[in-house]
């Protein structure tokens, strides 16, 4: 995608160097810096850090984490040390085990000698494996983008709810749940994004500041403005993304994306879920019991970080001190609250039938 109209990715490698770029997303969306990833180590930080954040981006980071582990030392003990490192990172987001075992697999059937040109060769297959998944989610959400804009009058908005960022930033490129926003917005679809917030992290801000830099017509709202917006028709589609699907379609996003469903459901307004193959555990059958939750700092709640009138990025305290605080990093939206799951092969229904029929290779391997 396109940053002041440079094509960017949100992770890369220069060529003829082995090591990986990133960009800061703690310093989005007040400062545009990159980060060099040169060791294991590093990758592990700038996931735990949010330094790179959105369950496919974790996912492709621990790949490369896992070939700048084998540039270090390509024995079998510190593979597996480097897996624990890494899979250790994040909890939540199914992603980074996906791509792990994606790794592993293979690397440690190999000579050692081997094992650090496969291991980048690899990580770059998924990389760009991740872009083919994100572009197909938006041709086939593009159609949903398309049906709310023959029931609107000419020149009038589909007006399309985000929550968090499942946006390019979240992925290698074009993102999940922001894919078809993008092309239907290169198609001249007449688009307006709401994007909410997200608290503590304030990461749809993160999306404003994409569709910012395409053009996108979008607004900022707080997270528990989307019920208000809907009640008073100003929502045509709800479009989420997801750190980790169940094979029966329960859905894993940012904190609130239930609260959202709710609203969603109550109102009559479509709420489509964007999930990449990857991002589906077919392990579990029940979200609310099987999915571990992530539990982040009390500071991220207490205080707050943005861009001051001196022009310095610096962090505020808004709890009293003394006060505790619980930072919850995501909940489970049951299956029956989602309209439809936006997946790399179509638009299905959140249902263990569905998902099996479309996923069978997956699913026979559970």
């Amino acid at each position: 995608m396109r940053i002041d109209g440079k094509p960017f990715r949100s992770i890369w490698r220069e060529a003829g160097s082995e090591a990986v770029k990133i960009i800061d997303q703690t310093r989005l969306p007040h400062a545009f810096e990159i980060i060099s990833l040169s060791a294991v180590k590093q990758a592990a930080r700038a996931i735990a850090g949010m330094h790179v954040r959105g369950a496919p981006l974790i996912g492709v980071t621990a790949a490369y984490g896992l070939a700048l582990a084998m540039r270090e030392d390509a024995s079998d003990a510190h593979l597996e040390q480097a897996c624990s490192l890494l899979g250790a990172a994040r909890p939540t987001a199914i992603n980074l085990q996906w791509a792990l075992s994606a790794m592993r697999a293979p690397l440690s059937k190999l000579p050692q000698a081997e094992r650090a040109a496969a291991a980048f060769a690899r990580a770059d297959a998924i990389a760009e494996e991740d872009i083919g998944l994100c572009q197909a989610i938006g041709r086939h959400g593009l159609e949903l983008v398309r049906m709310a804009a023959a029931s609107k009058k000419p020149g009038e908005p589909v007006n399309i709810l985000t929550h968090c960022n499942a946006g390019w930033l979240a992925t290698v490129d074009w993102g999940t749940a922001t894919a078809p926003i993008y092309m239907a917005h290169e198609e001249g679809i007449t688009l307006h994004v709401w994007a909410s917030e997200t608290r503590p992290r304030n990461q749809g801000a993160l999306t404003a500041w994409e569709l910012g830099q395409h053009g996108v017509p979008h607004t900022v709202v707080v997270d528990n403005a989307g019920g208000h917006l809907m009640q008073h028709g100003m929502v045509d589609i709800v479009i989420a993304g997801t750190d980790r699907t169940t094979a029966t379609g329960d859905v894993c996003n940012k904190i609130g994306t239930y609260l959202k469903a709710l609203a969603a459901r109550d109102n009559g307004v479509p709420f489509y879920v964007a999930a990449p193959s990857p991002s589906i555990d077919f392990s579990i059958c029940d979200g609310l019991a099987g999915i571990p939750i992530e539990t982040r700092s009390e500071a991220e709640v207490t205080q707050v970080t943005g861009l001051a009138a001196d022009g310095k990025i610096d962090a505020v305290r808004v709890a009293p001190l003394g006060s505790k605080a619980a930072n919850f990093g995501f909940d489970v939206t049951p299956a029956r609250l989602v309209t439809g799951l936006v997946t790399e092969r179509g638009v299905i229904a959140a249902s263990r039938e569905a998902i099996a029929k479309t996923f069978p290779e997956r699913t026979a391997k559970v």
